[in-house]
């Protein structure tokens, strides 16, 4: 699913010349959308006895929160900047790019920083910490590409950011995909009782994931590029 969905977004880029397919853009929304909705329907009530994560106080709770909540927003907002009929409106693909942006990743990425570091595991830490910046320093990279009108590198910018919100996607398929590995070798007590420790591991291996699919299809649109510039 993954490969598929990057697949669909670099090809039609943010700003870029070539015309995606317009279907790979609307399913991914709709998996952004569903994805989106279960993470985030158990926050809604803002009760901290609902949380899928262990917190260790209200405060880190309400970060967690506003973390998922601003996460949704990008998760959703993300596909729409690749859809070809709305990215020919140039007005409404720059309000879109800035509502994923500032409404979206850069909160989400700045809260997300004290939600690892709050939870005190290092396995956590590290997942969710790397991505956080990453994903402002994409941001951050992507807007000065295009300030400087380098489409072809804010495409490729944004691609990566995009590739590292979808880790709230990625990382919920890997997780089951792992109990399942472990079906063999223990009871379903055992496997339900390690579902918190898959987690983090999870969310580690979902922007490895997708950070290596994106720039593999970066790699690739560029390489069609230089081919057609050739001939």
């Amino acid at each position: 699913m993954v490969r598929h969905a990057l697949a669909g977004t670099v090809g039609t880029g943010w700003g870029g010349p070539k015309a995606g397919h317009p279907a790979r853009a609307w399913f991914l929304f709709g998996v952004a959308v569903v994805v989106g909705s279960v993470l985030v329907a158990p926050y809604v009530l803002l009760d901290v006895e609902s949380s899928r994560l262990e917190v260790t106080s209200e405060l880190h709770y309400a970060l967690l929160a506003a973390h998922i909540f601003t996460a949704m927003i990008a998760l959703v907002l993300g596909p729409l900047q690749f859809v070809p009929a709305l990215r020919a409106r140039r007005y409404l693909h720059r309000r879109l790019g800035r509502c994923y942006l500032f409404l979206g990743v850069v909160p989400s990425g700045l809260v997300g920083v004290p939600v690892a570091l709050l939870s005190g595991r290092p396995v956590t830490q590290i997942g969710l910490v790397i991505p956080s910046v990453g994903w402002l320093v994409t941001a951050w990279l992507a807007v000065r590409a295009i300030r400087r009108r380098d489409v072809e590198a804010h495409r490729s910018w944004m691609t990566r950011n995009y590739a590292l919100t979808f880790l709230a996607v990625t990382s919920r398929i890997l997780v089951p995909l792992m109990l399942l590995a472990q079906i063999p070798f223990a009871g379903a007590s055992t496997l339900a009782a390690s579902v918190p420790s898959f987690i983090p591991i999870g969310q580690v291996l979902g922007w490895v994931v997708n950070l290596v699919v994106a720039e593999v299809f970066i790699r690739r649109r560029r390489a069609r590029s230089a081919s057609a510039d050739v001939r």
